[in-house]
């Protein structure tokens, strides 16, 4: 069980770091999500339930999402000063004129992954020339993947495309309908679950296509008159999602109290799973959410190469590290990732 105290600790040493700068009125601010609320979120409703956006003179607001696309082009158009989304969507949607800036990744690997049955012959990449591979005709990952077969030799135009609904997936695997298909890696849990020891899975950075994922995006016109605000919102968002790994019972317990509908256990595996993809060298060593200039050039190469792109971008304009307080790093997980 939570206890009061644990709840009240967590949000008071986070808190009391924010300084005194909180003083005065609240700004509303509408955060909207990249998609409904689960695992990943649960640091964001921690923060709102204990305080700590409050005490950093935020009146947050969060709102549900229906996908990056939907997250970033409400961003983009200043419905909503702040979002959450996958940055490459997030890159393309920057490439059809939206005017936004990336302040924190989430997501410091990719989540995309690749799942089959074994029972089908499947042993890896390369055995899926030939297949069929069920995902929705807009996905990200369906567009990156001349990307991930040229990496694992493989001929791009060999795989035969079936177009599925995000939840018809699992059943069409099941059914043998498709071969393969992609999911992101915070609900590699309900994979497991359905398939067992038949799932085969392997994450795309294995071979090298790693793009970073969820992130925090804020609408550039905003940031341009509310810094005050934006760097207050990272880092109480820091705050919440370093303490949300040390911590995770009261975060993921806020989360379901705000969601009717959510259950515990899952949402933990979840939010576990979303830990691994949180964790990388730079993430523990440089700063939780820190984005690698190197790593965003890549991803900028990459989104120009497999996306159209109608308005050409300046890469090291569209993000930013100042906000981000490097005293913040990424705790240790007390779990084997399946990302290292």
């Amino acid at each position: 069980m939570i206890g009061r105290h644990t709840v009240s600790a967590l949000a008071i040493a986070a808190a009391a770091s924010l300084g005194a700068g909180s003083a005065g009125a609240a700004e509303k601010v509408d955060f909207i999500l990249n998609w409904i609320a689960g695992g990943d979120h649960a640091p964001y409703y921690f923060a709102k339930k204990t305080g700590m956006y409050a005490k950093a003179g935020i009146d947050l607001n969060i709102q549900q999402g229906r996908g990056s696309a939907m997250s970033s082009r409400r961003t983009g158009a200043g419905k909503n000063p702040i979002g959450l989304a996958d940055l490459g969507t997030a890159l393309v949607t920057m490439g059809k004129g939206a005017k936004m800036v990336a302040v924190m990744n989430i997501y410091a690997n990719s989540p995309y992954g690749m799942y089959w049955l074994k029972s089908s012959g499947i042993k890896g990449p390369k055995d899926l020339a030939g297949k069929k591979i069920g995902n929705p005709a807009w996905d990200a990952a369906r567009q990156m993947w001349p990307a991930l077969a040229k990496k694992v030799g493989v001929d791009g135009s060999s795989v035969k495309w079936v177009n599925i609904q995000p939840n018809a997936k699992l059943a069409a695997l099941k059914a043998k309908s498709i071969d393969a298909t992609t999911s992101f890696y915070n609900i590699h849990h309900i994979f497991k679950a359905q398939l067992g020891d038949d799932m085969g899975f392997f994450p795309w950075k294995k071979y090298g296509i790693n793009p970073y994922g969820n992130s925090i995006i804020v609408n550039a016109e905003y940031l341009a008159k509310n810094k005050k605000t934006v760097a207050a919102f990272v880092k109480v968002t820091q705050q919440a999602f370093a303490g949300c790994v040390k911590t995770p019972a009261p975060c993921v317990a806020a989360l379901v109290e705000a969601n009717k509908g959510l259950k515990v256990a899952n949402e933990t595996e979840n939010w576990g799973l979303v830990t691994e993809l949180m964790s990388d060298k730079v993430s523990r060593t440089v700063a939780l959410g820190y984005f690698d200039p190197a790593r965003m050039k890549a991803d900028h190469e990459l989104i120009n190469t497999h996306f159209k792109i109608d308005t050409k971008f300046d890469i090291e304009k569209v993000y930013t590290n100042e906000f981000l307080d490097k005293s913040i790093k990424m705790p240790k997980i007390g779990r084997k990732s399946a990302f290292d």
